[in-house]
């Protein structure tokens, strides 16, 4: 459904406001809560034993499926518990909307979030927004944060003189978690980064790309 197709009043128009001004501020509160998402850190750590081992690590990567849920989420976040459909958030966020029907599905299975039908029928957050982290999210559509050779942290073992190797590997999920455990959906919505991660982000360092 596209914006232009959703009554005024849906879309927290006052009232003597135009459907005009409606569509453009909603288009304007999208754009703000992409731009807070691209702020966050990408979260998942996995190394490949062939690749690790010619020094040809993978990047630290963030599939599409957790970005397009991400989107959709802080979508039905800035709704305020107004039900929205696949279609509806796909849309507005410019996403497949068959593969996004598919992610909602799996969020609903882990409780992020409810579903009715009916002709007020959608997708709604099935807890508030506050409640939810990035981190819960990732680990609903993608398992854990980080992984090494399909292992988690604490369970790599290594000898000689990488015997230390496994703390490193600990200290980086540590560090995933700092980030990723305390940003909820609300965090990002509203534009309020959590000091220690706009600490991060405020690096001119952490921008450039290497």
């Amino acid at each position: 459904m596209a914006l232009a197709a959703i009554p005024a009043d849906r879309l927290g128009c006052p009232v003597g406001f135009s459907r005009a001004s409606a569509i453009k501020g909603r288009r304007a509160r999208l754009f703000f809560v992409r731009s807070q998402l691209q702020r966050v850190v990408n979260p998942v750590l996995e190394i490949d034993a062939h690749q690790a081992l010619f020094g040809q690590n993978r990047p630290v990567h963030i599939p599409a499926k957790v970005d397009y849920a991400m989107r959709a989420l802080l979508t039905l976040a800035a709704a305020e518990g107004e039900p929205a459909t696949a279609d509806a958030l796909a849309a507005s966020q410019g996403l497949p909307s068959k593969f996004l029907g598919s992610i909602l599905n799996e969020l609903r299975r882990a409780g992020i979030v409810a579903s009715q039908r009916g002709a007020e029928g959608g997708y709604r957050l099935a807890r508030p927004a506050n409640e939810i982290t990035f981190a819960d999210v990732m680990r609903a559509l993608d398992g854990p944060l980080a992984e090494v050779r399909g292992l988690r942290p604490e369970a790599t073992l290594y000898e000689g003189a990488a015997e230390r190797l496994q703390d490193v590997w600990v200290a980086v999920r540590a560090s995933l978690r700092n980030v990723l455990e305390h940003i909820t959906l609300e965090d990002v919505v509203r534009g309020r980064l959590p000091r220690s991660v706009a600490k991060l982000t405020a690096d001119p360092d952490a921008w450039l790309p290497r």
